[in-house]
Order: structure tokens, then C-alpha cells, then sequence
């Protein structure tokens, strides 16, 4: 039996995605797959998706970080119940 868990987002990553998707209109597929891998394994277990687990980061900043292309998202677990914290997007100067 796989647990499900539940992605909630936060009013601050809300206003940073719709700011993102002004400019980025790939970014709702990304989104969606984000989501998508959360619900089935936010833990990365599986080593199936570019999740890393943050040092030095609070519990309500968002402790783990999800990339898909370039973009970052910033995420906290609570029991069943993940919560998405942080919408960025990598720069292209950035390496």
C-alpha cells in the first residue's frame, strides 16, 4: 500500500509563482510534475527525484529543496502533509 501525502502551499509561494508564470510559461508543467512526485515521495526514498534536504535550515522555511529544470522548490513535511514554501528560479549567470 503506497501512503499519499498532501500538497498544500503557502500564501508566499502563491505570490511568487504567479509572479514567476508571468514570465515563465513552462513553468505550470514543472509544477505540475513537482506535485506529482511530492505526493508520491517527498522523502526521496526512491532516489527518483533531485531532492535535497537543506542544512541549516529552519523547520518552517522550507528544509528540502525539489529542482526541476530551473526551477527550485523549497518544501517542510508535517506528518501526511507537505507544505511548498519557496518558488525560485535559478539564474543562467548562476555557474
Amino acid at each position: 500500500m503506497t501512503v499519499k501525502f498532501l500538497v498544500r502551499t503557502t500564501s508566499r509561494f502563491d505570490r511568487e509563482l504567479k509572479k514567476l508564470v508571468a514570465y515563465h510559461p513552462e513553468l505550470p508543467d514543472h509544477y505540475t510534475r513537482i506535485v506529482a512526485a511530492l505526493k508520491q515521495d517527498p522523502y526521496n526514498r526512491s532516489h527518483r527525484y533531485l531532492i535535497k534536504k537543506l542544512r541549516g535550515v529552519q523547520t518552517d522555511d522550507g528544509q528540502y529543496r525539489i529542482r526541476s529544470g530551473r526551477f527550485r522548490f523549497r518544501y517542510d513535511i508535517d506528518g501526511q502533509s507537505v507544505y511548498l514554501k519557496a518558488c525560485s528560479l535559478r539564474r543562467e549567470d548562476t555557474y
